[in-house]
C-alpha cells in the first residue's frame, strides 16, 4: 500500500465510461520516456476491463479503479471487490463520485464500507465528496462536506493510506469552477476544521483543464487536482502532470 505523505502532488485522471484498448495503447504510447518528480503521484483510473492492461504498460503511473463492491464475495452479479481489485494490481480506488451518489444511490455509510474494504486490501481510497448547486446556494457547503467525512472515512482511514478529492458537483463537466480564493478555503476547512480528520491530502476536481491547472495546483491548501475529460486527452493530461 502506497504511503500517501510521501507525494508533494498528487494527479488522478478519471475517464469514466470512455476508453477502448486501441485508445489506451495510442494513449499510453504518448507518454513513453516521460519522467514524473519522484514525490508526484500519477493515477489513471479507467474502465476496470482494461485494469490489467494498462499495467501493462503502466510507466509512470500507478492504476486505479472507478469503484468497487461493498461486499467480499457472494451472489452479488456484476460487482468487483477489493480483493478483486488488488489481484489485478489496483493500488487506488475512487469511492463515492457524484455520479455514483447521484445515479446510483451510493450513500455515505456505502463510502465508509467500501473505503474500509479497500484499505483491509491495501488499496489507498480516494473519497470524492462535494455540495450540488442547491446545497451551495442555501450557504449549506461545509455543512455537507462535514457529514461526508464524518460518516463516509472508516475507522482504518489515516493521512497515510486515504485522499479526499473535493470535486463541487456544479463544477463537474460544466466547464464552471469556483474562485480560487473559494477552492483554498474549502480545502482548508478540510484539512483543519473537522476534528479527527485533520490534515489529509486534498485534491480539487471540476472542470480541471490546462489552461486552469498552475493557479490550482500553486494553491497553499491544495495537493492535487482530479481530471475528468481533460485525462482523456493526451497531450493536455502532460501538460497538467508538468503543472
Amino acid at each position: 500500500m502506497l504511503k500517501i505523505n510521501n507525494f508533494n502532488k498528487i494527479i488522478v485522471g478519471n475517464w469514466k465510461l470512455n476508453g477502448s484498448s486501441a485508445f489506451l495503447e495510442e494513449f499510453m504510447a504518448d507518454f513513453t520516456n516521460t519522467k514524473l518528480n519522484s514525490n508526484t503521484c500519477a493515477v489513471i483510473c479507467p474502465p476496470v476491463i482494461y485494469l490489467n492492461q494498462i499495467n501493462s504498460i503502466l510507466h509512470p503511473f500507478h492504476i486505479g479503479s472507478q469503484d468497487c463492491s461493498n461486499y467480499d464475495e457472494g451472489a452479488f452479479t456484476g460487482e468487483i471487490s477489493a480483493l478483486m481489485l488488488k489481484e489485478d494490481n489496483c493500488q487506488f480506488c475512487l469511492v463515492g463520485h457524484s455520479e455514483r451518489r447521484q445515479m446510483f444511490g451510493q450513500t455515505n455509510a456505502d463510502v465508509m464500507i467500501k473505503s474500509e474494504n479497500l484499505i483491509k486490501n491495501k488499496i489507498n481510497p480516494i473519497i470524492c465528496v462535494g455540495e450540488t448547486i442547491d446545497e451551495k446556494k442555501a450557504g449549506n457547503t461545509k455543512v455537507v462536506l462535514y457529514e461526508q467525512i464524518s460518516k463516509g472515512l472508516p475507522k482504518t482511514a489515516s493521512v497515510d493510506n486515504l485522499i479526499i478529492a473535493y470535486e463541487p458537483v456544479w463544477a463537474i463537466g460544466t466547464g464552471l469552477t469556483p474562485s480560487l480564493d473559494d477552492i483554498n478555503n474549502i480545502h482548508y476547512f478540510l484539512k483543519k476544521k473537522i476534528r479527527n480528520h485533520e490534515n489529509y491530502k486534498i485534491i480539487y476536481g471540476g472542470s480541471v483543464k490546462p489552461d486552469n491547472v498552475n493557479e490550482i495546483m500553486d494553491l497553499e491548501h491544495v495537493d492535487g487536482v482530479l481530471v475528468g475529460g481533460s485525462s482523456l486527452n493526451s497531450k493536455d493530461f502532460k501538460k497538467i502532470l508538468q503543472a
